[in-house]
């Protein structure tokens, strides 16, 4: 189980735009057909495209933004999202929310003696931690939050166990 967030941005980016045109081109419509004056006149539009040559500066513009922005869309939709569920041992469908996994493990860390605040970063390979503390001597605080957030880890127990790496850094220094 390796649930990934979805692409709503482009998603909804696009569905805005094929709707922005759809409304205009509704629009045009019921005004030509109540006899009105269309705010997106039909002739002109087909004039002004039709009076366009490829060898002009503004359909080669235009046509390189529409190509690039179909790039980025695609690239968009076969990029993998970044995954919101962390596959756990066991049980094939297992598997633990990250935004809970990270603060099991910053509330592990920061439950050490010493510690004043923990920020935490995960990856799939490596979780980095970054203490800030008040002591003025920092011996052994790396290697206690590393053993806590690995006991930790060992509760979780995740498919793949990252590495843990540990920052100290102390608010006051030694005189």
């Amino acid at each position: 189980m390796k649930r990934r967030t979805r692409r709503s941005l482009p998603a909804t980016l696009t569905a805005a735009v094929l709707l922005a045109a759809a409304v205009l081109a509704a629009v045009a419509a019921i005004q030509r057909l109540t006899g009105h004056q269309p705010w997106l006149d039909y002739r002109a539009v087909a004039a002004v495209v039709h009076d366009a040559r490829w060898t002009d500066l503004v359909p080669a513009l235009v046509s390189g933004a529409v190509a690039l922005l179909g790039l980025g869309l695609l690239w968009a939709a076969l990029l993998p999202g970044k995954r919101r569920i962390l596959p756990l041992t066991g049980d094939p469908d297992s598997g633990a929310d990250s935004t809970g996994y990270r603060a099991a493990l910053r509330a592990a860390a920061a439950d050490v003696d010493g510690v004043e605040r923990a920020q935490l970063s995960t990856g799939s390979r490596k979780v980095k931690v970054r203490v800030k503390t008040a002591r003025t001597r920092t011996d052994g605080l790396a290697d206690a939050v590393r053993a806590a957030v690995e006991s930790r880890l060992d509760r979780i127990s995740p498919a793949r166990r990252p590495a843990v790496s540990v920052r100290v850094r102390a608010t006051r220094e030694a005189s």
